[in-house]
């Protein structure tokens, strides 16, 4: 191991590996130019500490043991990566789901051997509250084991907290964070049907403020609309009488459980915990 790097970084990069550094994430040099840290996001960062570098990767000083760790983490995505894309495959099948996408730290190749799978669906505009009980009652076919609220056993569960629908690409204004860009930066598609997911970056290019290397954002995509005959139209109408009928189902049910998880006939993500704010507190700590 070599002195300090400090003087070999500017700002932005070592305030990415002290972000990372949260996450107990080392970062190669290809890493660091990806995850910079957008100017406008560098007044979060305060007392970052020495950096150093060992065998290509980069971290704070005391964090040597990370690299070892990162080793057996990878080994362990390899086979949860898998088992997610056979997962998906199956639900691929249904027509209303547009994309499936691992989140979280699946995502980053940064899970352990203990934690559950996250996935993010994005269902056909008005027909995400039947798409999830399609999902899910494919799921239960399947015997495939779905993680609950509170379960602490969470190992190799399929974890499906965010669900949209194209009308709802859009990450709501007050929730826009530098923890948020990142979940939606490092989100990897595994099913991605009609560019649904850089229909997504484009409607959250803001995640490009702070990190503005980390993702293409295609700004002349255009969705292309089809006239509809008559019986598509009608059709459809009574679809979106059976969609609101299974929100309102769904919704009661999950009503006395809800904390802070935003539940709409457009949306639902299930984070209880306020990550955006937790982890700005760590920034400035």
């Amino acid at each position: 191991m070599g002195p300090s790097d400090n003087e070999f970084l500017g700002g932005s990069e070592a305030a990415s590996i002290r972000y990372h550094d949260i996450f107990d994430y080392p970062l190669n040099a290809k890493e660091i130019i990806k995850w910079r840290v957008g100017k406008t996001a560098l007044k979060l960062f305060t007392g970052i500490k020495e950096v150093l570098s060992k065998d290509g990767y980069y971290f704070l000083k005391g964090k040597e043991n990370l690299l070892y760790k990162k080793a057996l983490k990878e080994r362990v995505c390899v086979r949860k990566i898998g088992m997610a894309k056979k997962k998906a495959s199956l639900l691929a099948k249904l027509p209303t789901v547009k994309g499936v996408f691992i989140t979280g730290a699946l995502a980053m190749n940064n899970a352990d051997e203990e934690s559950d799978i996250d996935l993010m669906i994005i269902a056909k505009k008005n027909r995400l509250w039947m798409t999830r009980l399609a999902v899910y009652l494919i799921l239960r076919i399947m015997n495939s084991a779905v993680r609950k609220p509170n379960d602490k056993d969470q190992k190799d569960k399929l974890c499906l907290n965010i669900w949209l629908d194209e009308l709802a690409l859009s990450w709501d204004k007050k929730d826009r964070n530098i923890y948020s860009a990142h979940e939606i930066a490092q989100a990897s598609p595994i099913v991605n049907k009609e560019n649904i997911h850089q229909r997504f970056l484009q409607k959250n290019r803001w995640i490009l403020d702070y990190w503005p290397n980390a993702v293409r954002v295609n700004y002349e995509l255009r969705i292309m609309n089809y006239a509809k005959s008559p019986l598509y139209v009608i059709l459809n109408s009574l679809f979106l009488i059976f969609e609101k009928l299974a929100f309102k189902i769904q919704y009661l049910y999950m009503k006395p459980k809800i904390t802070r998880e935003v539940v709409t006939l457009h949306k639902a993500v299930f984070h209880p915990r306020n990550w955006g704010k937790e982890i700005n507190e760590l920034l400035f700590s």
